[in-house]
């Protein structure tokens, strides 16, 4: 689990073979005239591998990533890349973009396992809006907190911690400890603890901020997995569709929004 972690060009190539596969035709049923002339923003782009199918689509694409070596690595993937003259990449935080410096308005902006990361999500809810077109969309894909790797504790060196379910949502002082235990730094898996989010706040701030949702999908078993682990996606049953009880056996939870 922790190599591919480690292994950025094998995580890029994943990224766009998934977003290729499940992103990409669940974004245009909500955009179905997304085309060559349609902008595309990423927000936390990472080495921006999701963005490799909608270059092959001909659209001009963008990509907002925080970390500085996440960004040298995205301009050394993409040095050779045949679509490059298509992208922009930005080195810096969301909350300091401006639509100038990204040259305007987009037609889709999508965040995948971004959000839950990012810090005072009511506010960069509302902050979105500037970036988006009349007639935009916004696809999230986020893991809802409480699902057995919500802490994203899949990243832990410990080949325990690592495989270990739902134990992020020990109290904190308690999950700290057992992290110093197991040999890891605390810090940024305590900062995912702070910024996970649920499915019923992610919904609150939306309707709060006048976002209408288009479709929403929730997963038992991520598509992501079928790239990751061979494993066949799998919708929830509307049955096992229990508001909070969800939270702890959804994977994945696919949004598509436009403005009211």
């Amino acid at each position: 689990m922790q190599h591919r972690h480690l292994d950025r060009q094998q995580y890029f190539n994943e990224q766009a073979e998934s977003t290729r596969k499940f992103v990409l035709p669940y974004i245009k049923k909500g955009i179905p005239l997304l085309s060559a002339s349609s902008r595309v923003l990423e927000i936390g782009c990472g080495e921006g591998g999701n963005l490799v199918p909608f270059l092959e689509l001909g659209c001009e694409c963008y990509g907002v990533e925080l970390s500085e070596v996440s960004y040298q690595n995205a301009l050394k993937f993409y040095e050779n890349y045949a679509f490059k003259s298509r992208l922009r990449l930005v080195n810096n935080d969301i909350f300091k973009v401006t639509t100038q410096e990204l040259d305007g308005t987009f037609d889709v902006i999508f965040l995948r396992d971004v959000v839950e990361h990012i810090p005072g999500q009511d506010k960069f809810m509302q902050q979105l809006k500037q970036f988006l077109s009349s007639y935009g969309v916004i696809f999230f894909v986020f893991p809802p907190w409480r699902m057995p790797f919500g802490g994203h504790q899949q990243i832990c060196r410990n080949k325990i911690l690592s495989k270990l379910p739902y134990f992020h949502i020990l109290p904190k002082n308690i999950y700290e400890k057992v992290l110093k235990i197991g040999g890891e730094n605390p810090k940024g898996l305590l900062e995912i603890k702070e910024t996970g989010i649920s499915i019923n706040r992610f919904e609150k701030i939306i309707h709060k901020e006048n976002y209408e949702v288009i479709k929403k999908t929730y997963w038992f078993i991520n598509p992501n997995y079928d790239i990751k682990f061979g494993l066949k996606p799998l919708k929830l049953p509307k049955i096992f569709q229990i508001p909070f009880l969800q939270d702890f056996y959804i994977t994945a939870a696919y949004y598509l929004l436009k403005l009211k």
